[in-house]
């Protein structure tokens, strides 16, 4: 049994401890598949519990925890112990992982949302042009929100909720859903001031 494997012997037990750091070595070291099993089997569950305390649907939860693992997975070798802790680095891989579905999300949603007002009427050349031009203004300058005020937008404007709704399903104070919304409306407004 290695030291990593052995906590020491108590009144003749031999008590395992769980070593996180020495997990993701052997994982980076020789792809070992039983210390990722247990790596998984420890802070998957966690993971998932965590986003789903934090407001996100199941399968979102499940989603980021599976994927965040393949990424310990894949880049078990970039972990660097001296700087950040086995958790920290895990949680911060979901943290960024959780976002950038977000984002994609998002902006599918967009695009669903400019189908829909596109479909009224048919329309003449030079209007789809100066659409499509429009699109990419509106698109570049909304991509270029913060995440937290991308999502008080999308909440507050794409899925119609009221700013104590918005407050409540993100678990954030009203006066920062507002500061939010109104830093998120001056971004837009000045980006896209020519389309007036």
């Amino acid at each position: 049994m290695t030291r990593t494997e052995m906590a020491g012997a108590h009144g003749g037990r031999v008590v395992a401890l769980f070593d996180p750091n020495a997990l993701i070595d052997a994982i980076a070291r020789s792809g070992d598949r039983d210390a990722f099993a247990k790596l998984f089997d420890h802070f998957a569950p966690r993971l998932k519990g965590l986003l789903l305390r934090s407001g996100a649907p199941p399968e979102l939860a499940e989603e980021v925890a599976q994927e965040t693992m393949l990424t310990v997975w894949r880049k078990a070798s970039l972990f660097d112990p001296a700087k950040a802790s086995a958790a920290t680095w895990i949680a911060s891989i979901a943290r960024n992982r959780r976002i950038d579905i977000a984002r994609r999300d998002t902006r599918l949603r967009l695009s669903q949302v400019y189908e829909i007002l596109d479909e009224d009427e048919p329309e003449r050349p030079d209007d789809l042009l100066y659409g499509a031009e429009r699109d990419a203004l509106v698109r570049s300058a909304v991509s270029e929100l913060s995440v937290d005020q991308l999502r008080v937008v999308e909440l507050a404007f794409l899925q119609g909720c009221s700013h104590q709704e918005v407050a409540s399903r993100l678990s954030i104070p009203l006066g920062t859903v507002k500061s939010r919304l109104r830093l998120a409306m001056a971004h837009l407004r000045g980006r896209l001031e020519d389309l007036r």
